[in-house]
């Protein structure tokens, strides 16, 4: 057998080195950022066309703008027509008079659920939403008045053995 040359100390205190197993690779999460929403497109060419929905309390409206002359459609019904109150149709008419677009856009509106104002301020989220994807530039002027926040409030629901959401049976000592 060869000689080994072992250094000056004891063969008992000599350990061998062992080198540890590289550490596991660190998986590093990037958060990736989602595109801004895109309009419609078809053949390549840019849409024209914008679609939005906008809900409040159990109505849901399904909002369409085209380049046109201001005509606002609701259910197949002119909206002097389908709301006969001036401060659901203002209601309507808001993001379009915040955002200087009034005469601009012609607005087609399916709306389904709850009751008038519930539905006039669906059609109101949907069409600043809708705005809001043919110029995103519009964001700042429709975020300061309101217009981007979906109100959360709905109709509480009836608890079990009581009369409503909040009334209850009326108590009787005797």
């Amino acid at each position: 057998m060869d000689h080994i040359d072992l250094p000056s100390e004891s063969v008992e205190s000599a350990q061998p080195v062992v080198t540890p197993p590289p550490a596991p690779a660190t998986t590093v999460v990037q958060r990736v950022q989602k595109p801004a929403p895109q309009p419609k497109k078809s053949n390549g060419a840019p849409s024209t066309l914008f679609q939005a929905t906008g809900r409040r309390k159990e109505s849901i409206a399904r909002v369409r703008l085209t380049p046109g002359l201001g005509k606002i459609v609701v259910n197949r019904k002119e909206h002097e027509i389908y709301f006969p109150r001036e401060a659901l149709r203002l209601a309507i008419h808001q993001p379009l008079l915040v955002t200087h677009q009034l005469g601009k856009f012609d607005v087609s509106v399916i709306v389904t659920g709850g009751g008038l104002v519930g539905q006039a301020g669906a059609i109101r989220l949907g069409i600043a939403r809708a705005l809001l994807l043919s110029d995103p530039t519009l964001r700042a002027g429709l975020r300061e008045a309101g217009l981007l926040t979906r109100d959360p409030r709905a109709k509480e629901r009836k608890k079990y053995g009581q009369k409503g959401a909040r009334k209850r049976f009326q108590w009787t000592k005797r």
